[in-house]
């Protein structure tokens, strides 16, 4: 394959990175297989913690994309042997270590999952334990002799907890070894990693120099804030869009995010060039360009490429239906009318809200629509033989009937 121009894969290759170090390595790695025709390695290491992948988890996967997309070697490389260690990055104390039957279910799932975005036929899957379960003990004490243990504390997290006399296992301290040793095992010219996993990649940067390679390139991509803005996106936050949500729920939770926000995703989950999505701020802040165009689109280019174009279009045509024109989906839930009832009694009597004075404060906020009209009274009597649409808060929609 013939690769482009080393400005051209610099370009695409810069987009959304937080960080390169270095730069210069970077430039030289690309010249070099330009000259050559051998592609680079580019490793990008996951702990299977979690058998659902988010959007947020795409970030890594979508740049790996991109060194594909220019004829790059890229390593889908699951951690299954430093699962068992439980990375402690970001944390404040020992992290559980997972099982091996969860790490192998995990792993499945994952595998099943990155092709959305990556070449299946263009994409090496390996698991560390080829290597590190090799390790004799002689060799994990070398491995262990070429990083002081000053320099594993210099770490944040494993710093604040010296400090604060909190307990640090042994095993704890192996595990930046042990993913530094993963690049000496690949022979990584590239290392991809979140800005939480910088040290830890480091880490593997030193190692290939005592092991006589030469440095990996390390890039960080930005962690992807979730649908609150503020924190990073997680399934315990509940702030996620998992890539495989229906289209129309994954439509409906992207047309929420900030418009600043709409922007960083822009930057983050699309193909688009940094340079278009500039375009595209300047355009929407001048009030050249609808912001809400601006979220359709991005929320149509997300959808496509985990479900199909024609999904896309079918969560857009759903979205307008039911939030601009306010009518209930097709398959919302129908719920029967035995008798005339009011309408508090119905909703709590069917669940839809908890008690009468959840119902209340709902309708006090404006959350309840009865056929598109907000309702004057919650007493108001629902007749039997009678149809209505109910709409309860933002996306909560029932037939009665």
């Amino acid at each position: 394959m013939a690769f482009p121009a080393v400005a051209e894969q610099l370009d695409l290759l810069r987009k959304g990175a937080l960080e390169v170090i270095s730069e210069e390595d970077l430039e030289r790695k690309l010249a070099r297989s330009l000259k050559t025709g051998a592609p680079l390695v580019v490793k990008a290491g996951f702990d299977p913690t979690a058998p659902d992948i988010h959007l947020g988890h795409t970030v890594l996967i979508r740049k790996m994309k991109h060194f594909q997309e220019l004829g790059h070697t890229v390593v889908f490389l699951i951690g299954d042997f430093t699962g068992l260690i439980g990375d402690p990055s970001g944390r404040n104390k020992t992290r559980p270590p997972l099982s091996r039957e969860e790490i192998a279910a995990n792993a499945e799932t994952y595998k099943a999952q990155i092709f959305a975005l990556l070449d299946p036929k263009r994409t090496v899957i390996d698991f560390n334990s080829r290597w590190l379960g090799a390790l004799t003990p002689v060799e994990i004490i070398q491995l262990a002799s070429a990083y002081t243990v000053a320099r594993i504390l210099e770490r944040d997290d494993f710093a604040k907890r010296y400090r604060n006399g909190e307990p640090i296992s042994v095993h704890e301290l192996l595990y930046p070894l042990m993913q530094g040793y993963d690049s000496v095992a690949l022979r990584a010219d590239v290392e991809l990693g979140g800005s939480d996993q910088k040290f830890n990649l480091l880490v593997g940067r030193e190692l290939q120099r005592s092991y006589g390679q030469e440095p990996q390139v390390i890039l960080t991509m930005p962690l992807l804030e979730g649908l609150d803005g503020v924190q990073k996106m997680s399934k315990s936050l509940g702030n996620y869009i998992g890539i495989h949500e229906p289209p129309a729920e994954m439509f409906g939770k992207l047309m929420s995010v900030s418009d600043g926000l709409m922007f960083r995703y822009y930057e983050l989950l699309t193909d688009l060039p940094s340079r278009e999505v500039e375009r595209l701020r300047v355009e929407t802040a001048a009030g050249a360009r609808n912001p809400m165009d601006a979220k359709i689109a991005l929320a149509k280019s997300i959808i496509a490429d985990f479900h199909s174009p024609q999904a896309a279009d079918a969560a857009e045509a759903e979205f307008i239906r039911v939030f601009r024109r306010r009518e209930a989906p097709d398959d919302a839930p129908l719920l029967s009318l035995e008798a005339d009832e009011a309408l508090v009694d119905f909703l709590v009597r069917r669940g839809v809200l908890a008690s009468r004075g959840e119902v209340k404060r709902v309708h006090a906020q404006g959350g309840i629509y009865l056929d598109d009209q907000r309702p004057a009274e919650i007493t108001q009597v629902l007749k039997k033989g009678r149809t209505y649409r109910l709409k309860v808060g933002k996306r909560k929609f029932y037939r009665i009937g």
